[in-house]
């Protein structure tokens, strides 16, 4: 049967058994449930009920569909972030190194609201908690993917021509005047949750947008590649079979300067502000080692740790653009104050303003 289904409650037998290399009446039932935490995708566990006759399709997968919220699949609609990831699993994937999970199906819709992934299931892999946080040792096995990821393209004239890779540059007009306008509201929203001095430094931030948004004349420029884009634990899983941290959640790639990726990771993921002083020098000398030679050749420590610096700010800007733009709910308003606040900690320690 063909059609498009971007909801396991609509999935045709026929239709999913044929996408996954099976014949027409294989598949005799299916049933779902929720997995995951996604603010703007939401995504479901499928069980398969195969005829004895198949041997070797999987018992499970994963659905990612859109948000059944209106506002967040508009908010996805919008930023074209379902186009984004559809397109990151159909071109990319399975010629990174990066360990995300297999896709069997990625389409999108007639709209940019409507799309569909069907995904390697990775359990028994479990999302660690992002509001507890995560030892030093395994954000440096998330990092050691992000190096596998950034590798891949270093540096790479083509990036500019790859349309849905630069859909976020193209939001960056939206996003100058939207911050300024809702960060009145987010910093009310949040006065006594988090450290007043860190909503004022978020307010001088705001207020230096446009030079945090061009490169500092008086840094090296820094290189440029495939970002992940959102490289906090909620998107992750902890860990396959060979002890690897699995990445999900691709609908923020595109290209950007690769310690964006590493701040806010490790600002976002640490919870202790002193075990992150203590350890994340050492985090980032092993993050280039992963990225080795000859790309370190000319991309030395000091380099990384002054951008890396720069980028403290990521997570602190994330956790207020994304809580302006999404379904409120209390796990979400939680989870963005985390966000803001340890990467606003960072931010402070590493005196990143001196760098905008």
């Amino acid at each position: 049967m063909s059609g498009f289904f971007d909801h396991p409650g609509k999935f045709d037998p026929d239709w999913l058994a044929g996408v996954l290399g099976q014949p027409t009446g294989s598949l005799r039932a299916l049933e779902f449930v929720p997995v995951g935490t996604g603010q703007v995708g939401d995504s479901y566990r499928v069980h398969l009920d195969w005829s004895t006759a198949v041997t070797n399709a999987p018992a499970t997968i994963v659905a990612k569909c859109p948000a059944q919220d209106p506002v967040s699949r508009e908010t996805g609609g919008n930023m074209r972030l379902y186009e984004i990831e559809t397109s990151w699993y159909r071109e990319v994937a399975k010629s990174c190194a990066v360990r995300c999970p297999a896709h069997f199906h990625a389409e999108m819709g007639s709209t940019a609201q409507e799309f569909i992934l069907l995904l390697e299931d990775m359990a028994p892999a479990v999302q660690p908690d992002q509001m507890a946080g995560a030892s030093p040792n395994a954000v440096a096995k998330i990092l050691h993917e992000a190096a596998h990821l950034h590798k891949f393209c270093w540096q790479h004239t083509g990036l500019a021509d790859i349309a849905w890779l630069n859909y976020g540059a193209g939001n960056q007009g939206f996003v100058k005047e939207f911050l300024p306008a809702v960060y009145p509201e987010w910093r009310a929203r949040y006065a006594t949750r988090i450290d007043a001095g860190i909503l004022d430094m978020g307010a001088e931030l705001v207020a230096r947008f446009d030079s945090y948004t061009e490169p500092n004349p008086e840094l090296a420029t820094p290189p440029t590649t495939i970002v992940h884009g959102d490289m906090r634990l909620d998107n992750m899983l902890f860990f396959d079979p060979s002890g690897r941290a699995c990445l999900v959640d691709w609908q923020t790639v595109g290209v950007g300067a690769p310690m964006t990726d590493v701040a806010y990771c490790i600002s976002t993921s640490l919870a202790d502000p002193q075990e992150r002083r203590d350890t994340e020098q050492q985090i980032v000398s092993d993050y280039l080692a992963a990225l080795g030679a000859p790309i370190t050749e000319n991309y030395p420590f000091e380099q990384a740790w002054q951008e890396y610096r720069r980028a403290a700010f990521a997570g602190f800007l994330m956790g207020v653009i994304s809580a302006m733009l999404v379904e409120r709910t209390e796990r979400g308003d939680e989870m963005f104050a985390v966000m803001a606040e340890r990467s606003g900690y960072m931010a402070r320690d590493l005196d990143a303003l001196e760098l905008v």
